[in-house]
């Protein structure tokens, strides 16, 4: 088929990948702009979908709006049997949606009608989710509302969110290359009317330890916001990230270090770090930590 892809950040890339070892024409890809990174963040650094395209010789269009006539109609220009959309994270106009014969599929990780939105897996993490997955599913105006034609599942376990974009994207790869292999096998079913939720974007308050929470509440927060942005607590003017954390039996008021392995009491249990990251340092194991950062039994976090 004559595909257009649209996706910005890594978990788009491994669908980007399979439509071309599937042998499909990727006649252009479409990415969110550069945006500021490196270490000052004063270079302009381009998506690593954009990326990964450029490296596949596919041209790469980073418009910063589809609303106008101008880039509809260099859309349409490109005569697509289907648009494959994955993260791309600009509204697709209805004139967009309507452009390709197959119209827009998008690949959506989450169990549909559950967690439509931005953050679908940290959200699912969050909310002590059992199982998620993902699913392609035929975009229509609404948000993340149209029908699916197709859907996986993995238990989410202790699995962070790292570890589910990865796995999540691999799946809907595959997912979305068995769906364009045969469309006419895997039609397009409503989504329930129940058990619809929304994952709103995370926002950067909701990284913080809240002690008063339970154990477990807070370690689901340290895998949701695994790799980033981190979940963190502040001692003595310094953030530290929790990477890695478990909940176990201890009591205390809430934010107490209870040893010198920095166990720290919550509203129900306690929580042992595993491994942390100081501003501006390597990961290390907590036991590292504590050697050259002193946080004493004791101590209120």
């Amino acid at each position: 088929m004559r595909i257009i892809f649209m996706g910005t950040p890594g978990f788009a890339v491994p669908v980007l990948q399979a439509l071309v070892e599937a042998g499909h024409q990727v006649v252009a890809s479409y990415s969110q702009p550069p945006r500021p990174g490196g270490r000052r963040g004063r270079q302009l650094a381009p998506s690593p979908v954009q990326q990964t395209a450029e490296g596949l010789g596919i041209n790469v269009m980073t418009p910063v709006s589809l609303r106008s006539a101008d880039e509809q109609a260099r859309f349409a220009a490109l005569e697509a049997d289907v648009a494959v959309v994955a993260a791309y994270g600009l509204i697709l106009p209805q004139a967009i949606l309507d452009t390709p014969r197959l119209g827009c599929l998008n690949v959506h990780g989450s169990l549909l009608p559950r967690w439509r939105g931005a953050a679908p897996i940290q959200r699912a993490i969050l909310a002590g989710d059992v199982v998620t997955g993902v699913g392609i599913m035929q975009m229509e105006a609404g948000l993340d509302t149209g029908p699916v034609r197709l859907e996986g599942s993995t238990p989410i376990g202790r699995k962070t969110t790292g570890d589910l974009t990865d796995e999540l994207a691999t799946m809907g790869a595959e997912l979305m290359v068995k769906v364009l292999a045969g469309p006419e096998r895997y039609p397009a079913r409503p989504q329930p009317a129940e058990g619809v939720t929304y994952a709103a974007k995370i926002d950067k308050a909701e990284t913080r330890l809240d002690f008063a929470r339970s154990a477990v509440e807070l370690e689901r927060q340290v895998r949701a916001f695994h790799p980033a942005p981190g979940a963190w607590f502040e001692y003595q003017g310094e953030r530290i990230k929790l990477l890695s954390t478990q909940p176990v039996d201890g009591h205390g008021a809430p934010g107490e270090v209870l040893d010198d392995r920095l166990t720290i009491a919550c509203g129900e249990g306690a929580l042992r770090p595993v491994s942390v990251q100081r501003a501006g340092r390597g990961v290390s194991s907590t036991d590292d930590l504590l050697r050259g950062f002193a946080i004493p039994a004791g101590t209120r976090l």
